[in-house]
């Protein structure tokens, strides 16, 4: 009697079906997934497409203005992102040398991580290598990075543990000579109120629903990423805000950074996967330094 074959991959899948699912699960948008990696946008849609019929699951609900995962999406991105990093690092480690953590970040690495990397290398031997994505949970859900440093609020649906490393001051950033704000040195966090807010809805971290319902901004317009939140702030279209650190780090002569009182601090953080987590990934989310 013949034996029943190994359960397996749905014949077609490859690597290159999965890498594209998790970089537009990732993104949400072909087009940037596209840009991320490197391919065009209508080979990106062919390649997911056909990933979809090869599992016979719709993965991904998507209109002319929105991409948006579906519940069979989600398991899948939830399942393969720990996976596929896990096997990065396992071919990684079979072309030899010492292990390597890949530590994502989203606009600026926080001071507190070169302490805690510089013990992460010391206690374990391995390398860490920096990776930078404009992206809400800096490529951790796509499986491009094995540890995020994520502020703000984890998004919702994402499964991840994290413990919080810092706190950060906000800050406001105004177009020079476009009203009051722009001469004052302090503001009150409740005087944002009366001003139209601009806001990075991929990485930003202050949105309208931080003040209190009834007395909330005008959401002035929004920006996918970090550059384009700038220019809208300088050309005048509302006033920002940033964490200190991050806001200051890009400086423009059209701009004007106020302090704010009374404004809630950003929380700093770092994330792994909430399954199967890679273990280097693990050593460093445990690290305590000072």
């Amino acid at each position: 009697m013949d034996a029943s074959p190994p359960e397996s991959a749905p014949d077609g899948v490859e690597l290159r079906h999965l890498r594209a699912f998790l970089a537009v699960a990732d993104e949400l948008s072909f087009t940037h997934a596209a840009a991320v990696l490197r391919i065009g946008q209508p080979a990106l849609t062919r390649t997911v497409r056909a990933l979809e019929t090869a599992l016979g699951a719709r993965l991904l609900d998507r209109t002319t203005r929105s991409v948006e995962l579906t519940d069979a999406g989600r398991r899948l991105r939830d399942e393969l992102g720990p996976l596929l990093s896990r096997l990065d690092a396992t071919l990684g480690a079979a072309r030899g040398g010492p292990p390597l953590l890949r530590l994502g970040f989203t606009s600026l690495l926080p001071e507190a991580c070169g302490p805690l990397t510089v013990a992460f290398k010391a206690a374990t031997g391995a390398g860490v290598r920096l990776v930078r994505r404009a992206e809400p949970l800096a490529g951790l859900a796509a499986g491009v990075c094995d540890i995020a440093v994520v502020r703000g609020e984890i998004p919702p649906g994402m499964a991840v543990r994290d413990r919080v490393l810092l706190h950060e001051p906000r800050i406001a950033v105004v177009a020079r000579g476009s009203g009051d704000l722009a001469h004052r040195r302090v503001v009150d966090w409740a005087e944002l109120a009366d001003v139209p807010l601009v806001v990075n809805t991929v990485t930003g971290t202050t949105r309208p629903d931080l003040w209190p319902v009834g007395r909330r901004p005008r959401l002035a317009c929004t920006a996918d990423n970090f550059d384009e939140w700038l220019e809208a702030v300088v050309a005048g279209h509302g006033v920002g805000v940033a964490p200190e650190p991050v806001a200051r780090r890009h400086t423009h002569p059209g701009l004007r950074y106020v302090r704010l009182k009374n404004a809630p601090p950003v929380a700093v953080r770092l994330a792994v996967p909430a399954r199967d987590a890679h273990p280097l990934a693990e050593r460093y989310l445990q690290v305590r330094v000072g």
